[in-house]
């Protein structure tokens, strides 16, 4: 299978229903990939995803406020971990499950496993992604979960055995051998709140990048 980067911020890339990605995964009609992951479910996940992040928002801004930090509050560390409470119980509203993991909980819905990541704190374009500190566990979900790399993608350094590279390979049997792995990438800030939100299949690529296939832009709740 190829992978192509996404055209995040403005570009388009068209899927198999003939449509451009931007947007439609907010839209009344899902995208084929959308229907392939999470059934019946994918329109109201995709609706229920912005949603859900805006409320983690909510929730990461009163935890910065009530700091009382000028520069460097918790408003990050609180927004990552309400946005995976968050999808958790709007999967779970779906039919979905809350799993943990390592202490963390996480969207399980239809085999699939939503992992949330805000990758800027400005509306940078998708394919400026990058994951600069990625956790073993985080490497993991996306060698083991998502989609498979090229042969040889990731080869053995000296500071990697065998036996560490396969273990990088090893399903987690928390979220399901054969859970696969949906990123939910966004941008956001105390002050502009959500900016946007991105879902799709992605490849952690040995340079940090992602190489996305599809990658698809989903609408946020207009703002009252």
């Amino acid at each position: 299978m190829s992978y192509a980067r996404s055209q995040g911020g403005g570009g388009h890339r068209e899927d198999d229903r003939g449509g451009s990605d931007s947007g439609n995964g907010g839209g009344s009609v899902p995208s084929s990939w959308a229907r392939r992951c999470f059934g019946d479910a994918a329109a109201a996940l995709a609706a229920a995803i912005p949603e859900r992040l805006l409320r983690a928002h909510e929730r990461a801004l009163a935890a910065h406020l009530g700091a009382g930090l000028k520069r460097h509050g918790p408003y990050g560390r609180t927004l990552l971990e309400a946005a995976r409470e968050e999808l958790a119980e709007g999967a779970q509203a779906l039919g979905g499950d809350a799993r943990e993991l390592h202490g963390y909980t996480y969207a399980v819905l239809n085999d699939h496993v939503l992992f949330p990541y805000k990758y800027a704190d400005r509306p940078l374009p998708l394919d400026r992604a990058r994951m600069p500190h990625a956790s073993v566990t985080r490497q993991r979900l996306y060698h083991a979960h998502g989609p498979e790399g090229q042969e040889g993608l990731f080869p053995l350094s000296e500071e990697l055995t065998t036996e560490e590279y396969e273990q990088l390979h090893e399903a987690f049997e928390e979220l399901g051998r054969t859970a696969r792995l949906v990123s939910v990438f966004f941008t956001a800030d105390p002050e502009g709140g959500i900016h946007t939100v991105h879902w799709g299949s992605a490849r952690l690529e040995p340079d940090h990048t992602f190489a996305w296939d599809p990658a698809e832009q989903l609408d946020l709740p207009a703002r009252t």
